[in-house]
This record gives structure tokens, sequence and C-alpha cells, in this order.
């Protein structure tokens, strides 16, 4: 051991290399939460990132990419000001890309975020999870970081699956909904939460940790099946007696009122100032969903018949023909892989077989997906004869 001396003052060599350190690890920390916060409080690169992985839904992403900017902007500054957070309500139908949204925006921020389906949730006292368990998957998503779970993101998916079920006088309680809204609507405002340190349940002696959630953005999403009922109702009451017009602007979309009428408490309600709808994808979107997305599923079809040295194609009239098969089912994007499995599946299985008889490439037209025709073989050439000509696949 050394020391350096300096007057009366003196330093041993290995407190010297541990403070310096500390000071090095202190600006490393602080380099990192700057770029870091740099990183998050842009919306425009929020966006483009939500570009390449989200078709359609602008104002969607756009809200998105604000709400979340801003959220960061509330813990990377100080401000004189008491800066409220701005929870956002996304609603639109099965398929539209809601959970996407909030699966990319994860893929994107890199911190924790937990994505949770709220119909599995009863209120405290009953058999389920109770509404402390999300709070418990978000440490659990930042290793036990007590700080960084605190900036986390909460999406609660299917949360028009918790109104109101009682409004009939009914006695019972409503153990799946308005009881669970009042749990939640505790995390939403900024509460302190005591959650098991290890594992999402507690047990008798096990070590607690306290979870302040004023800080933690919640992104609320539901298909909210009805609703253009209620909507519909609210503009016809609206155009009746002097002034009425046939004509009814569709494009207001939802307000509290209607979400209200929905089922959803008011105080819940309140809690969502921004609300943003996402609309059901077209037919050109939904074709770009399959063909421009990052790791679309024509792609990843493509990739399994690869593997076995055959090339699959597709025509436009077939993409076309999946977008229309889609919509028919009313589901949106969900449904194209599973028209895509039905589709293909016969092929996929006789893989071997084609193969071995020196397929090199299968067309698929729209046929294929509209009438259950047969697609178009081509074959290697092993001879001067024909190598291109269409058989039916066994």
């Amino acid at each position: 051991m050394k020391l350096i001396v300096s007057g009366s003052n003196a330093i041993c060599d290995e407190c010297v290399i541990l403070c310096g350190n500390l000071l090095t690890e202190q600006h490393t920390v602080a380099v990192k939460k700057n770029r870091r916060s740099q990183r998050h409080i842009n919306p425009m690169k929020i966006k483009q990132f939500l570009d390449e992985r989200v078709i359609g839904q602008e104002m969607a992403k756009m809200t998105l990419s604000v709400g979340v900017a801003n959220h960061f902007k509330r813990l990377f500054f100080k401000s004189q000001v008491r800066v409220e957070k701005s929870n956002v309500l996304l609603l639109g139908p099965t398929g539209s890309g809601k959970t996407l949204l909030a699966k990319s925006i994860a893929e994107y921020l890199n911190i924790p975020i937990v994505i949770a389906d709220v119909t599995g949730l009863t209120e405290a006292g009953y058999v389920g999870d109770d509404v402390e368990s999300i709070i418990a998957r978000l440490l659990d998503a930042a290793d036990g970081d007590v700080e960084l779970a605190q900036q986390g993101i909460v999406f609660l998916d299917e949360i028009d699956k918790i109104g109101r079920k009682n409004e009939g006088g009914n006695s019972n309680r409503d153990i799946g909904g308005e009881g669970v809204q009042q749990g939640l609507l505790k995390l939403v405002e900024g509460t302190i939460m005591s959650i098991p340190a290890e594992g999402p349940k507690k047990h008798p002696g096990s070590t607690v940790v306290d979870i302040d959630t004023t800080n933690i953005l919640f992104v609320a999403s539901g298909a909210f099946t009805g609703m253009q009922e209620i909507v519909d109702r609210r503009h016809k009451a609206s155009t009746i007696g002097f002034g009425s017009s046939d004509t009814v602007n569709r494009q207001s979309g939802a307000t509290s009122d209607d979400l209200i009428k929905f089922g959803m408490i008011s105080e819940f309600v309140g809690r969502f100032p921004v609300t943003v709808t996402t609309h059901a994808l077209t037919e050109t979107e939904l074709v770009q969903v399959l063909t421009q997305t990052q790791h679309n599923l024509i792609q990843q079809y493509k990739f399994y018949f690869e593997v076995d040295g055959v090339e699959a194609e597709f025509t436009t009239e077939a993409l076309t023909a999946i977008a229309r098969s889609a919509i028919a089912q009313k589901t949106g994007a969900r449904a194209l892989r599973g028209i895509l499995e039905q589709k293909l599946m016969p092929h996929l299985f006789a893989l071997p077989k084609y193969k071995q008889d020196n397929v090199s490439k299968i067309l698929f037209t729209a046929e294929v997906f509209s009438d259950d025709a047969e697609p178009i073989f081509t074959y290697k050439q092993v001879s001067s004869k024909n190598s291109k000509k269409v058989i039916k696949s066994k």
C-alpha cells in the first residue's frame, strides 16, 4: 500500500483508484441518460420507427409518439410547473394494429414495458390476478431496478372487457368489471404499491419493495364493440328538430360520455385525457401489411419454401385476394396468417416431394386463395424439354 501525502492529509493508492472508478461510473451513467433522453423525446424518430412496422393509423402513431416523448420530457427535465402525464386510450376494431403499436414502442425504447391483458384481472380477494400483478411484472421487466420500473410504460389491452356489467340493478358483485376499474384507477392516478421483490406473488415473510406509479405512463386499448351504435345515437339525437340534417358526421369519434355509457366509470375515463381511434384496415393497407412491413408474412412464408430449395412467388392479384378474405372475416390483419396457413399448408407439407421432383418455383395466383385452384409449378431444366407446366399437387 502506498500513501499519497499533501500537507497534513494522506490517502492510500487503493482509495484513489476507488474514487476514480466511482467518478468514471457516474459520468458514464450521466452520458447514457443524456443519450437516452435525446433518443426518447424525438416524436418524429419514434413515428419513423413505427412506420416501418405498422401500416396506416397515422393519427394513432403520431399521438403515441408525442405521448411517449412528453412522458420522457417529464422524467428527464425539471419544470417549475407541475406537468401532468397524458395517458392514452386507443379505440379501434380487432386487427387494426393497437397491440402491435405497443410492442413496436417497447422495441424502440428498450425500457421496461408490460403488455397486460386485463380480462384476467379480478377484484382483490377473488380468484385470479389482481392489479398489483401488473406492477410486479413491470418490476421484473426492469430486472428489479425500482427507479427504472417507475419510469416504465404499462399497456392495458382489452380494456373494454372490464366495463360495468351490472347496470340492471343486480346486487351481485361485478368482480371483473367496475371493481377492476376501481383497482386500476389507483395505479393510473399514482400510488405507492408494495410489490414482492422476488416473484409476482406475495408470501408471508417475503421481501417487498415500494413502487411509485406516479410517473408510469399508461396506454389502454380496446375494440369497444358496440361503441359505434352509441356514437350514432348521439349524432341522431343532436340532429333532431330545427336545423337537422340527414348528413351526420361520423368522424368525430367517441367522447367521454360515450365511453361512460359503454360501461367505463367516469373517474377512469378522466385519467386518459388523450383518446385516439384506429380504423379498420383497407384492402390496400392489408396488402401493405403482407409485403411492406419489417419481417412481413410473405417474407416469412417464402423462407419456409427457400429452405427446401423452392422459390415461392405471389401475384399481385393473389395478395389482393388474401386481403379481401381478411376483410370478409372482419378480424383485420389478424386473419392474414390464418388465411396463408390454410392455403399453403398442403404445399408446405409436400415440399420434400416437390424437391425430389425438381420443382424450382411455385407461383400462387388469386385463384389459389379464392377458388382453391392449384398453383403454377416451374421445374428445373434437366433436359431440353418443357421447363414449365401446370400440374396438380398431391
